[in-house]
C-alpha cells in the first residue's frame, strides 16, 4: 500500500533492498540463469586457456570460435520457439545440408545452364533467395503435417532427418560441389569476410549507446507507471558493465589481423607500404547472428506471433479457447526454422567454399542442447532467444576447447551429451521445486 501511495504522490518507488550477494543481484534484476551461463562460459574459456598454457584466449582463436558458433546459434533462436510450443525439430542438420547443396549447385551448375554466368553481378543474391525459399518450403511441409494432419513432431522431423539427408546425396551423386560465387564466400567470415576495424568500433559505440538508452527508457517508463525503480547504483553498474563488455569485445576483435601475406598483397594493390596490419574486426557471421537474434527476439516478444507461441506452449487448450489459430502458429514456427536453417547453411557452405555430404551433420544435437542449456523448457511456455544464443556459445566453446587440446570427436560428443543431460535435469529439478506445495 505504501508503494501505491508513493506512486500516487509522484514519488519514486525503490526496490526494497535485501542483504547479501543474492540481494544485491536481485536489486539489479539480472536474470540469474543467464548470469550463471555467462560465468560458466568464462570458466570454460579460462580453464582451456590454463590447460593450453595460455594460448587458447587469442583473438584469432576466439574469432574462429565465434564463426563456428554463429551457425548453431542462428538455428537455436528458432528452436526456442519450437520447443516453447511443445514441439521439436530433429531435421535441422539435414535441412542445412540440403540447402547448402542447393546453394553450391546453383552457383556451380544450375544458374550457368540458365544463362546466368559468373559475370552476372547478383548471382549470389539469386542463389541466396532460392535457398531461403527451399528452406521455408521444407519447413512449411513439415509444419503442415504436424499442425494440420496431426502427426507428432518427433516422428515428422525424425523422418525429415533421414529422408532429407538422402536427398542431399541424390542432388550431388555423392560428390562435393565447389565453385561458389566470390561474394557469397564472404558470408563465411575470414579476413575479407569481416566488417573491418572502423566499422567494428562503430558497432561497438552504437551498441554501448543502445545499452544506456534502453536502461534510461526502462527507468523512465517505470517512473511513468509507478513501478519500483532499481537503485541508481544498479543502473550505473549495468550501464558501465554492458557498455564496457561491448567495447571490450570490439577491441578484442580488432586485435585480430589479416594474414601478413594477404595484407601485403592489399598494400601493393593500393600503393601502400608493406608490413601493413589490417584489423579484421567482427566477422560477417557474427553480424548476421546479431541481426537474426534481434529480429527473432522482436518477433518472439513484441509481435502477436510470438505471444501466441508462448500462450500455446503454456496452455494449448486455453490458447485455442482464447481464439488463437494454433495450427497456423505451429506452421509459422516451422517456416521460420526453415528460413533460419537456410541462413545457417549459407554460412556453412561459404566457410568451406564447397558443399559436402556431411554439412550440417549433428547440428540437431548442438541446436537442441543450446536451447535447453539457455533455459528453454521441454514442458513448453518457457525460453528466451538470448539465452539460447548464449547456450550455443557455451556448447561451441566446450567443443572447440576440447578439439584445441586434442580430444577427438567422440570425446566431444560425450561432453556435449553430458552437458545436455545435466541441463535438462536442472530444468526438471527447478520445475519440481517451483511447484512443490509449501508446508
Amino acid at each position: 500500500m505504501a508503494n501505491v501511495a508513493d506512486a500516487a504522490q509522484g514519488q519514486d518507488v525503490q526496490v526494497v533492498p535485501r542483504p547479501g550477494l543474492r540481494g544485491l543481484l536481485a536489486q539489479t534484476e539480472i536474470d540469474l540463469r543467464l548470469f550463471g551461463m555467462l560465468a560458466a562460459l568464462a570458466i570454460i574459456l579460462v580453464g582451456f586457456n590454463l590447460i593450453s598454457g595460455g594460448t587458447f584466449l587469442r583473438p584469432v582463436n576466439m574469432v574462429t570460435l565465434g564463426v563456428q558458433a554463429a551457425g548453431i546459434a542462428i538455428i537455436s533462436t528458432g528452436m526456442v520457439l519450437v520447443i516453447v510450443s511443445r514441439n521439436i525439430d530433429l531435421s535441422v542438420g539435414s535441412l542445412v545440408g540440403i540447402v547448402a547443396m542447393v546453394y553450391a549447385e546453383l552457383m556451380a551448375n544450375w544458374l550457368t545452364s540458365l544463362g546466368i554466368g559468373i559475370d552476372f553481378p547478383f548471382r549470389w543474391a539469386i542463389a541466396l533467395a532460392i535457398g531461403i525459399a527451399v528452406g521455408a518450403g521444407f519447413g512449411a511441409l513439415q509444419g503442415f503435417i504436424i499442425a494440420y494432419i496431426g502427426v507428432p513432431s518427433f516422428i515428422v522431423t525424425l523422418g525429415g532427418l533421414l529422408s532429407i539427408r538422402g536427398l542431399v546425396w541424390y542432388l550431388s551423386n555423392g560428390a562435393a560441389v565447389t565453385g561458389l560465387d566470390p561474394t557469397f564466400q564472404l558470408f563465411g567470415g575470414g579476413a575479407q569476410g569481416s566488417i573491418g576495424g572502423t566499422l567494428t568500433w562503430a558497432v561497438g559505440l552504437v551498441g554501448s549507446l543502445a545499452v544506456v538508452g534502453l536502461l534510461f527508457n526502462n527507468r523512465r517508463r517505470r517512473r511513468q507507471y509507478g513501478f519500483p525503480l532499481r537503485p541508481m547504483w544498479a543502473e550505473v553498474t549495468l550501464a558501465v558493465a554492458g557498455s564496457g563488455a561491448i567495447l571490450g569485445l570490439s577491441a578484442f576483435a580488432n586485435a585480430n589481423y589479416w594474414p601478413q601475406g594477404l595484407a601485403d598483397q592489399y598494400a601493393a594493390a593500393h600503393g601502400l607500404p608493406a608490413g601493413l596490419q589490417i584489423s579484421t574486426g567482427f566477422p560477417d557471421p557474427l553480424m548476421i547472428l546479431l541481426g537474426v537474434t534481434l529480429l527473432v527476439t522482436w518477433l518472439g516478444t513484441r509481435r502477436r506471433f510470438g505471444r501466441y507461441v508462448y500462450a500455446y506452449g503454456g496452455n494449448p487448450d486455453a490458447a485455442a479457447l482464447a481464439g488463437i489459430n494454433t495450427r497456423l502458429t505451429i506452421l509459422k514456427t516451422y517456416v521460420l526454422m526453415g528460413v533460419l536453417c537456410a541462413i545457417s547453411a549459407a554460412i556453412a557452405v561459404a566457410r568451406l567454399n564447397a558443399a559436402t555430404l556431411d554439412v550440417g551433420q549433428s547440428y540437431e544435437l548442438y541446436v537442441i542442447a543450446a536451447a535447453v542449456v539457455g533455459g528453454t523448457s521441454f514442458a513448453g511456455g518457457i525460453g528466451t532467444i538470448p539465452g539460447a544464443v548464449l547456450g550455443a556459445f557455451v556448447m561451441q566453446s566446450l567443443a572447440y576447447g576440447l578439439a584445441y587440446i586434442g580430444v577427438d570427436s567422440p570425446g566431444q560428443n560425450v561432453a556435449a551429451g553430458v552437458v545436455l543431460i545435466l541441463a535438462v535435469g536442472l530444468d526438471s529439478w527447478n520445475r519440481r521445486r517451483g511447484t512443490r506445495t509449501p508446508r
